[in-house]
């Protein structure tokens, strides 16, 4: 059996290394294919892991290969998000994919992946018209008293499958918190509840393995401003980048002007329709100058981070058989933009990622498996 994850591990947490462990349990035979989101996440933050970090945490507690998920795909909305993270693990033959889900249903999940197929476009617009956010307008076209978002991106990955056609089998693990919680002091909390204790100074020992909590790094958030207000106040052609759409560009440099900061800035554009992942989304992309044009490119390689030794076997035994070439294209604009992602990341981090991406290597943790068990194809 291959299995394959799509998680953003920022930071990694006890919830992941939980994930992890109850696919260990019930699949003890599997090889885990992890799908990586880097520098950039899918809500439009900046990681406090470093990308090769990431890939050896993961490989020390369990995954045997990581496969990048590309920046110009990663720092999309959910649907995109999830179909390049499907698409990735199709193209190296997963059996598998499992995810957390809040409700722990995928029959519902699928049920509202196909309603959503068939959804009344006309009351989906008259939702937006009104001003709500994408995933409020559709809760609301699908008559949904509320979808997690958890569950949401579960409904996305249920797409993509469709969409695809795809043989892979979905299967979730339940969550055991709430994605958006920021108090809870239990074990295993969300993500977002730990940046937010790391933002408040707490300790978050608790919550974190300690081979990821010595991995965690400062991000400087008054310089990625100022490097946004630069971009947004000298270029002329802000509505070619992705997701800067409606002319909501002349708000943008009116509310720059007048903002001290980051999080200020975001308070002075936020509405019910341009929530603030939408708008992190957006400023991400002014930054890294991902253009609308490019948004829909095809996949067209794929870059192994990392693998140990069942990970390498199974790898040499499959290559031929894969649906995309292991062999990054310097020319591509995917790894174009993914060198730019790794400049932007040092300068308001202060770390090297550019030399790593430059290096192009696999990192390689020895492992001792017995290969024979492994159930590889």
């Amino acid at each position: 059996m291959v299995i394959g994850i799509i998680c953003e591990y920022n930071p990694f947490h006890n919830g992941h290394l939980y994930h992890l462990k109850k696919i260990k349990e019930k699949y003890p035979n599997s090889l885990i294919i992890l799908c990586l989101n880097g520098y950039f996440l899918e809500r439009g933050e900046v990681s406090i892991l470093k990308k090769a970090d990431k890939v050896k945490i993961a490989l020390l507690n369990g995954v045997d290969i990581v496969v990048e998920l590309p920046v110009l795909y990663g720092t999309q909305a959910a649907d995109k998000f999830a179909m390049a993270g499907i698409s990735l693990l199709d193209a190296l033959n997963v059996d598998k994919i499992i995810f957390g889900s809040e409700t722990n249903n995928l029959d519902y999940l699928m049920d509202i992946a196909k309603k959503q197929e068939n959804l009344n476009l006309d009351k989906m617009k008259n939702n937006l018209k009104k001003g709500n956010s994408y995933p409020k307008s559709l809760i609301n076209s699908l008559n949904e008293l509320k979808i997690k978002p958890n569950d949401l991106l579960g409904i996305s990955y249920c797409k993509a499958i469709l969409k695809q056609n795809l043989k892979i089998e979905l299967e979730t693990i339940l969550r055991t918190n709430d994605f958006h919680d920021k108090i809870s002091n239990e074990e295993i909390i969300s993500a977002e509840n730990i940046r937010e204790k790391i933002k408040n100074n707490n300790d978050i020992s608790k919550y974190v393995p300690s081979i990821s909590k010595d991995k965690i790094i400062k991000v400087n958030y008054d310089l990625y401003f100022k490097l946004l207000k630069h971009k947004i106040l000298t270029d002329s052609h802000l509505d070619l980048y992705l997701d800067v759409n409606e002319g909501i560009e002349n708000l943008l440099k009116k509310a720059i002007v007048n903002a001290n900061n980051y999080e200020e800035f975001l308070t002075k554009i936020k509405s019910k329709r341009y929530t603030t992942n939408r708008l992190q989304r957006m400023l991400l992309h002014i930054n890294l100058g991902i253009l609308k044009k490019d948004a829909e490119l095809k996949i067209d390689y794929l870059k192994i981070l990392g693998f140990n030794d069942r990970g390498a076997y199974y790898l040499n035994q499959n290559k031929k058989k894969f649906k995309l070439p292991i062999k990054v294209k310097k020319n591509s604009l995917i790894n174009e933009y993914e060198l730019k992602a790794s400049i932007l990341y040092d300068l308001i981090t202060n770390e090297k990622e550019y030399d790593y991406e430059k290096l192009n290597k696999p990192i390689y943790i020895k492992t001792a498996p017995n290969l024979k068990e492994s159930n590889q194809k």
